[in-house]
């Protein structure tokens, strides 16, 4: 599985020296001469006085109203084609999906499992629960939604941004980093709680696992916590199971209905979180997350000048931003840290302005470049 931005849900690029689409996060800040455009591609015109960066037309994270989102046939939220679902042999298929053929990346590790869509808090008192007993790892299902049917939803955190978020719990987990793999769930979702953990202990050869009290797993969701520990006892894995992270700032919560589903019992979900987001809770969403959200958009052309604006289309999003709105006090990042900028959502685009314009080199100029913005 490819490590960087997917093409799935960052805008596909195209120079006119390579007819390749970017699948991965490029290099920032990089030197480029400026390619002549396309014969007939779009143009954008930015208003007079301020920068405006664009990507491609393909928009595969449309927040338009109305619009219809490309259909997929079974696809994961990092990009890879799935499989089908009437594949007689997926129980035959590697569990791991970035981990080679030996299967040997978790190899005695302690693996917490879950969907880990959000990164928040919650998610953070597994790993450091894993790291207690051995090499923690995030084993993570992905591809659900497009399985069961559900909605699309953009992903809370850009997938190429996930590593930077995993390395900031270091300090939680006994300064380990801790690593995360990916489990397409249509190869694991009609195992039984049984088969499943089975595979855990001969497939991938692990130490132990550690789990939410809420945590469901099997076909149709049939086994729970209890069935988990006593599974791994009979076949000699260490069990641990961890108490719901419950939300102590749900009174923030900016006029949303703190219950968001029918699991909700308070604790910290991504649930929340998005919630937050979609009413632009920003500073409840930092205690879910604890750290700020940063919103990654992948521009196809970034000139540098002497103003301090710079627009891009929704389209360049590559995972969910808080509502439309102003927000002051946000940060710009484009691997390293840019400077203070304020920001304007609307139902178009996102108008960045930065508080001092010599944060923006006037010489520099780039085809491809991935900016993110953290909100304060």
């Amino acid at each position: 599985m490819e490590r960087g931005c997917t093409a799935a849900l960052a805008c596909t690029f195209r120079s006119s020296s390579s007819p390749s689409p970017v699948s991965h996060c490029p290099p920032l800040l990089r030197p480029r001469g400026r390619p002549p455009a396309a014969a007939g591609a779009p143009h954008f015109l930015p208003p007079t006085g301020r920068r405006f960066s664009y990507c491609s037309q393909n928009k595969f994270l449309d927040t338009s109203k109305g619009l219809k989102r490309y259909s997929l046939k079974t696809f994961s939220p990092f990009g890879r084609p799935g499989v089908s679902l009437n594949d007689a042999d997926l129980v035959k298929d590697k569990m791991l999906i970035d981990c080679g053929e030996e299967q040997d990346c978790v190899l005695d590790g302690i693996v917490a499992l879950g969907k880990f869509d959000a990164l928040h808090i919650g998610h953070r008192e597994l790993a450091m629960h894993a790291s207690k007993s051995g090499n923690p790892f995030l084993l993570s299902f992905v591809g659900m939604a497009e399985v069961l049917g559900w909605e699309y939803r953009p992903p809370i955190v850009a997938h190429c941004d996930r590593k930077r978020v995993l390395s900031s719990w270091a300090p939680y987990c006994r300064n380990v980093v801790p690593l995360e793999y990916q489990v397409e769930f249509s190869k694991v979702r009609y195992l039984t709680p049984r088969q499943f953990v089975e595979r855990l202990s001969t497939d991938l050869r692990i130490k132990g696992v550690v789990a939410g009290e809420n945590y469901r797993f099997g076909y149709k969701a049939s086994g729970d916590a209890a069935e988990l520990a006593k599974l791994c006892e009979e076949f000699g894995l260490s069990a641990f199971i961890v108490r719901s992270v419950m939300d102590t700032a749900k009174g923030s919560y900016n006029g949303a209905t703190p219950a968001v589903n029918s699991s909700d019992k308070g604790q910290v979900s991504s649930s929340r979180v998005r919630q937050a987001l979609s009413v632009g809770d920003i500073e409840y969403v930092s205690k879910l997350l604890g750290r700020k959200h940063r919103l990654v958009l992948t521009v196809s052309e970034y000139s540098i000048k002497e103003r301090k604006n710079i627009i891009v289309p929704k389209s360049c999003m590559v995972n969910m931003p808080p509502a439309d709105g102003f927000y002051e006090n946000c940060e710009l990042f484009n691997g390293g840290y840019l400077g203070l900028c304020r920001v304007v959502i609307n139902s178009e685009t996102i108008d960045i302005e930065m508080k001092d314009e010599s944060s923006l080199s006037p010489d520099t100029s780039q085809e491809v470049q991935q900016l993110g913005i953290e909100f304060g």
